[in-house]
């Protein structure tokens, strides 16, 4: 199969789709592999090493002529016109928050698989995960940016200092990307409370932690208690392929500190507030009600080395299956068929399809 890794165009988006070890082993495997000029060049992959490797250079046109385009975000709109009938696309694309791209991509006919809704035998989303742990990390840097007085924060450091408290942190999910932020607020000394449904998971952290992360469930007066007397607010709930459900109403955020701080690391699925808005990292703050939000929907962008290695191993053993026989790989593998979100011009997605008011088609019933 001809397989096609363009260069990331979102604003500030360094990430690329495969390093010049994966596309060696994609040409070994027999594919033909066209990667754009300076797909990689930003972060230490000049397009030498992708030559070297096996790989064809060429401009955004070639790449996308390919019958496989392999990459890191949802294509913006000078990307999906490019895309024609019955062409593979596999990378994030985050639909549920964004029906304008959902349509486009069914008017194309393309079979479009995302990573965040594959699915590994424990029914875990392990395209997603190194991303999410990556965001979850990030999420205490970022707030401790806008706890800044310049950003307009209230000027508190979360470790505080001998003598003064330290800062309060809830942090609304317990799934990768809250863990991994409570990992890192521990770490530096925060007052830390974990909110989350699963009594399991609260029982799990309890443990890990030995009591030093705060756990409660999301009922309402917990919920409310909460956010009102945090510092900073982590937004770290996902549901499977879904629109993130909606935590904060307005009146909620505006009951928050003056100059507290909302990350929102679910805004790439719609958001977790009501005052949540997709901002990038030229201009990553912005504040509503009186609270300084950051919610910018390619975190793992501002790390784009990090994150390409982390992303480009977990991703590389779903490509090769995929490329070698798509229809038998989405036949013997559920959990790579839970990746399918549109194909020939359907949503094939249950999920998916509920939040943006369609019909859920079968994709087994459709040409793959």
């Amino acid at each position: 199969m001809r397989i096609g890794i363009p260069r990331e165009i979102k604003a500030h988006e360094f990430r690329v789709a495969a390093i010049p070890t994966g596309v060696a082993e994609l040409v070994a495997a027999g594919h033909r592999v066209v990667v754009e000029t300076g797909a990689g060049a930003a972060i230490g992959y000049p397009d030498e090493a992708y030559a070297a490797a096996g790989a064809e250079l060429s401009d955004a046109a070639g790449v996308f002529a390919a019958e496989l385009v392999f990459k890191v975000k949802e294509p913006l709109p000078e990307e999906v016109a490019r895309l024609r009938a019955g062409q593979w696309l596999f990378c994030y694309l985050h639909l549920a928050a964004a029906p304008e791209l959902a349509a486009a991509l069914m008017a194309t006919g393309a079979r479009a698989l995302a990573f965040e809704t594959v699915l590994d035998a424990a029914g875990h989303t392990p395209l997603l995960a190194p991303m999410s742990q990556i965001a979850g990390r990030m999420a205490i840097q970022a707030g401790m940016r806008a706890l800044e007085m310049r950003e307009g924060g209230r000027g508190v450091l979360l470790s505080g200092v001998p003598g003064v408290a330290p800062g309060r942190v809830a942090i609304l999910g317990g799934g990768v990307v809250g863990g991994n932020a409570a990992r890192i607020a521990l770490g530096i000394g925060a007052d830390v409370t974990l909110l989350d449904r699963d009594p399991d998971r609260l029982r799990a952290f309890d443990e890990l932690y030995q009591g030093r992360l705060k756990t409660r469930f999301p009922s309402g007066a917990n919920l409310e208690a909460c956010v009102t007397r945090a510092d900073l607010v982590v937004g770290a709930a996902y549901v499977h392929g879904r629109r993130a459900p909606r935590l904060l109403s307005r009146a909620l955020v505006a009951a928050m500190p003056r100059g507290a701080a909302l990350v929102d690391v679910a805004i790439d699925q719609g958001g977790i507030a009501e005052t949540s808005r997709p901002t990038t990292h030229a201009e990553p703050f912005y504040l509503a009600e009186g609270v300084v939000h950051y919610c910018v929907a390619n975190m793992p962008g501002a790390v784009a080395r990090t994150a390409t290695l982390a992303l480009a191993e977990i991703t590389l053993p779903y490509l090769l299956r995929l490329a070698a026989d798509p229809a038998a790989a989405l036949a013997a593998d559920a959990g790579l068929a839970a990746g399918l979100n549109v194909l020939a011009g359907h949503v094939v997605h249950a999920g998916l399809a509920a939040d943006l008011g369609v019909p859920a088609a079968d994709w087994r019933g459709l040409p793959v």
